[in-house]
Parts: C-alpha cells; sequence; structure tokens
C-alpha cells in the first residue's frame, strides 16, 4: 500500500514537471514572436489574471458564481490627454436550485437544460477615453460550459455596441484655418460587433482563445465622412498554471498573448504568489512596454487589487508610471449551495 501511494505521488510530480515545462516553452515561444504593440484599440489591464472575462466571453459565469468586477485605469499619470479606462462587468451562471430552495419548493412541472447549470451570462460596459477620442463599449455574452470529467470546456459569444466620440472642442486651430475632420464630430457614433471565445480549465491549469472584434466594423468622422476609424481583429491567447507549494502557498505563472491583426503584438508574463487564498502578489512583464507589480487582498466575499506599471524608456522621465485599482464583489463562493461547484 505504501509503494503504491509513493508510485502515484512519483506520477503527480512527474506531470507537474511536465506541465511547468510545457508552459515554459509557451512562454518562450510567445516571447519570441511578440513585437512592441503601437496603438492597440482594446484597452490594457494589468491584473488580467483576476477577471477572465474580460479578455474572453467563454470565462462568463466560469466557476459558478455571481462577480461584480470594477477596474479603473490611467497610464502615463503626469501627462495630459493620456488613456484612461473604467470598466464594469458582471457575470454569473445559471445553476441549479440551492438545496433550501429545492426542499422549499412546490412540486413544479420540469423545464428544459436552462437549470443544468451549463447556461451563464454576462454583462460589460467600458468608457476608453485616448486623447481625443473616447470610445464607451456596450457588451451582453452567452456562455455555454460542458463538463469532461477532470475539467470544462466553455464556449463563448458577446454582442456588443460601441459609441465613439471625437472631442473637437479640445483641437484649438487658427483663426483662418478649418479642418474638416474636427468639424462636426462631436456628435456620438454607434457601431455593432462581437466576440467569440474558447475556455477550457481544471483545477490547476487553464488556457483559452478568444478574438474580438470579429466582424470588423468602421466608423466615419468629419462633415464629410473622410476619417475613418477601422476596427481590427484582436486575437487573445491566455493560460496559467496554479502550482501548490505548500498548505499556505501557490503560485501561479500565466501568460496573455493580445495580437491585433495586420499591426502588433504584445506579450504579458506573470507569477502571482497567493498566501493562505487571501492575499496575493506578483510581478509581471509586458514587451516593449513596462514592468507590472501587483498585490491584492480578498476581505470575505471583496476582492481588492492594485497595479503600478513602471514603463520603460524616457517616458518614465516625465510620468508617474501607470496605475490599475481592482475591486470585485463574489457572491455564492460557497461549495456548499451548489452541486455544480463540488466539482472544484
Amino acid at each position: 500500500m505504501k509503494k503504491l501511494r509513493l508510485q502515484n505521488i512519483i506520477s503527480m510530480n512527474q506531470n507537474k514537471m511536465s506541465l511547468s515545462i510545457y508552459l515554459l516553452a509557451v512562454f518562450i515561444f510567445c516571447l519570441f514572436f511578440a513585437e512592441s504593440a503601437v496603438a492597440q484599440q482594446q484597452p490594457a489591464y494589468s491584473q488580467y489574471s483576476l477577471n477572465y472575462y474580460l479578455f474572453n466571453p467563454a470565462a462568463a459565469g466560469l466557476r459558478g458564481y455571481t462577480s461584480i468586477n470594477l477596474i479603473a485605469r490611467e497610464q502615463w499619470v503626469g501627462f495630459r490627454g493620456t488613456p484612461k479606462t473604467h470598466s464594469l462587468s458582471i457575470d454569473s451562471r445559471i445553476l441549479r436550485n440551492s438545496f433550501i430552495m429545492r426542499n422549499a419548493s412546490v412540486k413544479r412541472r420540469r423545464r428544459l437544460n436552462s437549470r443544468s447549470g451549463r447556461v451563464a451570462w454576462g454583462a460589460h460596459i467600458f468608457n476608453d477615453h485616448n486623447s481625443l477620442l473616447s470610445r464607451t463599449g456596450m457588451e451582453g455574452t452567452y456562455a455555454y460550459h460542458i463538463d469532461l470529467g477532470p475539467g470544462q470546456m466553455s464556449f463563448g459569444l458577446t454582442g456588443m455596441l460601441y459609441q465613439f466620440k471625437l472631442s473637437g472642442d479640445e483641437v484649438i486651430l487658427s483663426d483662418d484655418q478649418n479642418d474638416n475632420l474636427i468639424t462636426g464630430s462631436n456628435n456620438a457614433m454607434y457601431i455593432p460587433d462581437a466576440d467569440v471565445g474558447i475556455f477550457y480549465m481544471q483545477r490547476e491549469f487553464y488556457g483559452g482563445l478568444s478574438v474580438s472584434q470579429v466582424l470588423g466594423s468602421s466608423v466615419k468622422f468629419g462633415e464629410t465622412g473622410d476619417g475613418t476609424y477601422e476596427l481590427k481583429r484582436h486575437y487573445y491567447l491566455i493560460g496559467g498554471y496554479d502550482y501548490q507549494i505548500n498548505n499556505d502557498f501557490k503560485l501561479e505563472p500565466s501568460f496573455l498573448l493580445k495580437v491585433a491583426e495586420f499591426t502588433s503584438t504584445q506579450l504579458d508574463i506573470q507569477a502571482k504568489v497567493t498566501y493562505l487564498r487571501n492575499y496575493w502578489g506578483g510581478l509581471g512583464f509586458r514587451t516593449g512596454s513596462a514592468m507590472i507589480i501587483f498585490a491584492g487582498l480578498k476581505v470575505d466575499k471583496y476582492h481588492f487589487g492594485y497595479a503600478f506599471d513602471y514603463n520603460f524608456g524616457s517616458i518614465m522621465k516625465h510620468t508617474y508610471g501607470s496605475h490599475e485599482v481592482f475591486l470585485s464583489i463574489k457572491f455564492g463562493e460557497n461549495a456548499r449551495r451548489y452541486k455544480w461547484l463540488n466539482t472544484y
């Protein structure tokens, strides 16, 4: 019996080592092909490991509980007109009735799969202000999760509506000049688009692939419509591994590869250490851009996080870096409430 247990432990350690080597190879591969990003259209978030839903619609309701997330981010503090992003998202899972509700409920007709625990939904609204251009996005998400025994495969689809506005009032021109692009650009313009994604998760590792702005919509500015702003497709590849060091500490290396179609590629690599499931901190690196320092804590159902980006290059001489604040409220984390949560 002892020999069998020892063999099982050795086998588990070998599997963990193989997976760690695989993830390291993925990191090196992504780093080799990652270039510095230039003018990406999607907002950048440093604490991506706290909310996968921002990058992949299949992550809505991923762990079964209801999550409300608020993010406030300001880049290159000290400069005027630098990017500022505010984001509010909520995602949840349409789970089976709780044990209390099930015992107290009266007899009623059995419905279809709407209460099977596989369907999830999400909603997201954000405002991204970058110099003269301001964009507000409103999104609605449908996700479907399939139990694959040791893991879970998820699929997601998001429909979105963008509002664009070019603030021509902030441009100062001489009296004898007239810019057709600026004139008449203060009215809001709306365009639709969509995101799709797939996500796989086990107890110890996860990975997902998503495509944002699938339709490649465009918007025209100015009185004559000469200024065209086209939305490029963005591809996101995310992955991570939870390594339980001991009963108190957990290490989570992760990466987020962002590819903007025909324009640029950017890679985020992070290592997060969690203590007693209530405190975390770590370091990250964004290719061609910044080093990231982040930390956070959990108090009951509230999660707080903060990240500081130290920008490389001469820009750091004139700025106080980039700052990001994260606040989340999670409901239904108690595994005794829903049978589905016992899977994990």
